[in-house]
């Protein structure tokens, strides 16, 4: 493993995917000639490695396309790989064959558990060759939404911002700066709607038709499958959306109530929610070297694990936060595994999102650094992505102690807003992932029934959001900004699902701040090596599907919430 590295001086040389479908052969015939489970371990290792330096080009492509999406080479290269990649699943498939059926598989699964087989198994009954094409149609049209997104230019307040940019303005303390803003954001969709629909039938039909060359009925359990999900299906996951429908629509609305009398308004409008206080929000105190710097100190104090990490993700320049133009409108983690190396991705706008990136996306980075220093092979290096998420926001939660680094005598205020964020979003995530049950279930639908069913959901899971004269996103267009939607089905329940395990951290925190740390800890070491609801209990956490386990998970939070709601009242 390289040491003395910096990301941006890494070399990138074009992944030679031809090559490495030879090599998937010639391994895959390795081990189907193994005279021994070491001779085909050492195989297995050995096709472990190349695959990871030609994923490794791959990602440095897609994040130098991210942060410039205008650069010519990034965005061919890019497309390149999209093209290739569903070219060279056909000959990965002969080594995952050629390893599920081999004669040393119970040896594999002695030494490194059965996660890996279940992962294959998955890919198999994923996998068509029918679809390549359709894969390759696939990777366009979202490389064509990203571009776009990335694309806006929203003249507000003398300047030109991007996306990330004006909604920094939806926490002004000025209300009609904050509706205009809100307003100017919804101009930005609407001016786009028309390609945004076309974009979005194709996908639902492109990803329908994946699903039926597979023998699936839509794209809904082949969705489930690429989410990595072996243990628990759409009739889990509806049950947990009633739940949320239950338990925090209810209590969110409350939420908004108070809201509404702390900030004098007679109802809070879609535009005022991101707006908690009266006197303003909370905002970092310092710019964004300022930040990253307290981030530092933070995670040195946090624990010897984190210190090490933040030395490490500094160092090798690891972390692009600052928001500058033709940056994509995102923010994500992805890794370097040859160099076991996290990176993280994001465009600061001087809001607390700003610090939730620090410790959201950074809680991926942490979980990625300690399992690519504790797993063996690198289908462990990252987890499901149902588990991610706690990773990222129960990280959030251990940050809490530390928020006067990042805003002074306003601490207690981004803490409040923050709890207050973090339960009032799992009714919309639940929505989002609702929506996406019905479009692929009926892609019979025409753009605008899709609107119309996304409105139903709101009225369902977000009773309070009233938009006024926003009309784009009051007739139901607001589902358009989720990028999940577009780029990564059913992927969003995850943030829902998590958050359970975030607040239970959050609980455990407060009991036992050691025993709390070491199962984050053990969470994040153990990656990909057990299945959801095993790695679950490894961490000494809760199945969010079971009777009563949403209410268990938030009743600590919503008791800190309302008991700080009633301490602001006082005054």
């Amino acid at each position: 493993m390289e040491k003395d590295f910096k990301f941006g001086t890494l070399e990138y040389v074009r992944p030679d995917f031809d090559s490495m479908e030879r090599k998937a052969g010639e391994y895959a015939m390795k081990i189907k000639n193994a005279a021994s489970y070491e001779e085909a371990k050492k195989a297995y290792l050995e096709f472990d490695r190349e695959e990871c330096k030609l994923a490794d080009m791959a990602t440095i492509a897609s994040i130098r396309h991210t942060i410039d999406t205008g650069d010519e080479f990034y965005d061919k290269e890019n497309e390149y790989i999209n093209e290739k990649f569903p070219e060279y699943n056909a000959a990965y498939m002969e080594f995952a064959n050629a390893m599920y059926d081999g004669k040393f598989k119970s040896d594999f699964i002695k030494e490194f558990g059965n996660a890996m087989f279940s992962d294959l198994e998955l890919r198999r009954k994923s996998y068509s060759e029918k679809n390549i094409p359709l894969l390759q149609k696939e990777g366009k049209l979202c490389n064509e939404y990203e571009k776009i997104i990335a694309s806006a230019s929203i003249p507000f307040d003398g300047k030109t911002l991007n996306l990330y940019g004006i909604m920094s303005y939806f926490e002004s303390p000025d209300r009609k700066v904050r509706h205009d803003a809100y307003k100017a954001y919804s101009e930005f969709y609407e001016a786009n709607e028309k390609r945004f629909e076309e974009i979005w039938d194709e996908l639902i039909k492109n990803r329908n038709e994946q699903a039926a060359n597979l023998g699936f009925k839509n794209y809904i359990p082949l969705g489930y499958m690429r989410q990595g999900r072996t243990d628990y299906d759409e009739k889990d996951v509806a049950s947990f959306r009633e739940q949320v429908r239950e338990e925090l629509v209810p209590f969110c609305a409350k939420l908004y109530e108070a809201q509404a009398k702390r900030t004098g308004v007679e109802k809070v409008m879609a535009y005022d929610e991101k707006f908690i206080f009266e006197d303003g929000n909370a905002k970092p105190i310092g710019d964004d070297d300022f930040l990253i710097e307290k981030a530092r100190e933070m995670y040195r104090d946090m624990s010897k694990e984190t210190g090490e990490f933040i030395d490490f993700m500094l160092d090798h320049e690891l972390l692009d936060v600052k928001n500058r133009p033709r940056k994509a409108s995102t923010g994500y983690m992805t890794s370097i595994n040859t160099l076991k190396a996290p990176f993280v991705f994001s465009c600061f706008n001087q809001t607390t999102a700003d610090v939730d990136v620090l410790t959201h996306e950074m809680g991926h980075a942490f979980a990625g650094y300690e399992a690519m220093r504790n797993q063996p092979i690198s289908a462990y290096y990252s987890e499901s992505t149902d588990i991610a998420e706690i990773h990222s926001m129960s990280m959030e939660q251990f940050a809490y102690p530390y928020a006067e680094k990042f805003f002074g005598d306003k601490a207690d205020k981004f803490r409040f807003a923050h709890l207050q964020e973090a339960l009032t979003f799992v009714p919309f995530g639940v929505a989002v992932d609702e929506y996406q049950h019905i479009v692929y279930a009926h892609p019979e639908l025409t753009p605008k029934e899709r609107t119309a069913e996304w409105k139903k959901l709101e009225e369902k899971y977000i009773p309070w959001r009233d938009y006024g004269d926003i009309d784009f996103f009051a007739k139901g267009g607001w589902w358009y900004h989720k990028i999940h939607i577009f780029l990564y089905p059913f992927y969003y329940i995850n943030y829902t699902l998590t958050t359970m395990g975030a607040m239970e951290f959050k609980k455990k925190m407060n009991e036992d701040k050691v025993s709390a740390w070491k199962d984050y800890l053990n969470l994040c070491r153990v990656g990909g090596s057990l299945g959801y609801k095993d790695t679950l209990r490894y961490a000494n956490l809760s199945i969010p599907f079971e009777k009563g386990s949403v209410k268990r998970a938030v009743s600590y939070a919503e008791n800190i919430l309302l008991s700080q709601i009633e301490n602001i009242k006082r005054g």
